[in-house]
């Protein structure tokens, strides 16, 4: 994967590019939450609509973008540990967002080129840019499938699943700085449950979720307002209601923990704080 194009591009350019599979077009009127994290990141695929949202938050939490930054150094740290500690070769990465390189299939076919991937993600843009700029190694698999995490059965029945991945074989399930943009209303535990209901035993769900419990009472506060219609859902949990997403499995070592104490060890080594961070982590086995 690599970048796409630059912040200067005209909306008739992303009004074609916003049209995924399902011909629905994206709203380009309000921030994204992808492109919100892509300009935390450093990369171009923004627009000044989610650069507003961005910097808004930022206000109200100024380490935001090293929260982002951390996220995705334990992703990494992840998918190193799972792909060379642990043996996986399948990969299931929901609410992937933009192309940041290195990404899940660089790291899973660095360490066997017949690693398989299958990226998610309900955004139409997104989907664009991967299917257009991921590159798989010849012995491997990397695709991707527009859908979204709130709506897990039409995930699991999808063709491009079963063709990219075969769930009678263990599988990681990424799910990584997305449950937090899921509100209680729509039930993210039950669809969380029900894609791990379908992995074969062995198989391993890794989760980063945001978290307010370093903060302040005002900053908490002030992030919990901000939730709606200018930035979208925005919805951090304390660390009980974060481990109940991993009920019933196994929690490999260190534990459910802040993202940068999680094998803080590896690379890509985490550098900021866990208060900076703002965000809990693990690796789960699924009996």
């Amino acid at each position: 994967m690599r970048y796409g194009p630059d912040h200067d591009r005209d909306d008739a350019d992303e009004t074609e590019a916003g049209r995924g599979e399902s011909g629905t077009a994206a709203d380009f009127t309000r921030p994204q939450a992808a492109r919100r994290y892509n300009y935390w990141l450093g990369g171009k695929d923004n627009l000044k609509v989610d650069r507003d949202s961005a910097d808004t938050l930022a206000r109200l939490f100024p380490d935001v973008a090293v929260a982002a930054r951390e996220n995705r150094r334990f992703l990494r740290r992840v998918v190193r540990f799972l792909a060379d500690d642990l043996g996986v070769r399948q990969f299931l990465d929901i609410g992937v967002g933009y192309p940041s390189p290195p990404d899940v299939h660089d790291i899973a076919q660095a360490v066997d080129p017949r690693a398989r991937v299958l990226y998610v993600d309900h955004d139409p843009v997104v989907g664009v840019h991967a299917r257009a700029l991921m590159c798989s190694s010849p012995e491997g698999v990397v695709d991707f499938l527009l859908a979204d995490l709130r709506e897990p059965a039409a995930i699991l029945h999808s063709p491009q699943l079963h063709e990219t991945l075969d769930l009678d074989r263990p599988v990681a399930m990424l799910l990584v700085a997305v449950l937090h943009f899921l509100s209680d209303e729509v039930r993210p535990h039950d669809a969380v449950r029900t894609l791990v209901s379908a992995l074969a035993p062995g198989s391993y769900l890794a989760v980063a979720h945001g978290t307010t419990d370093f903060m302040s009472e005002t900053t908490a506060d002030a992030i919990r307002a901000a939730s709606g219609a200018e930035h979208g859902t925005l919805h951090p949990r304390p660390l009980s209601e974060i481990s109940s997403f991993l009920d019933g499995l196994t929690v490999v070592a260190p534990g459910l923990v802040p993202v940068t104490d999680w094998h803080p060890e590896r690379e890509p080594q985490a550098s900021g704080t866990a208060a900076q961070a703002a965000s809990y982590g693990a690796v789960a086995r699924i009996p």
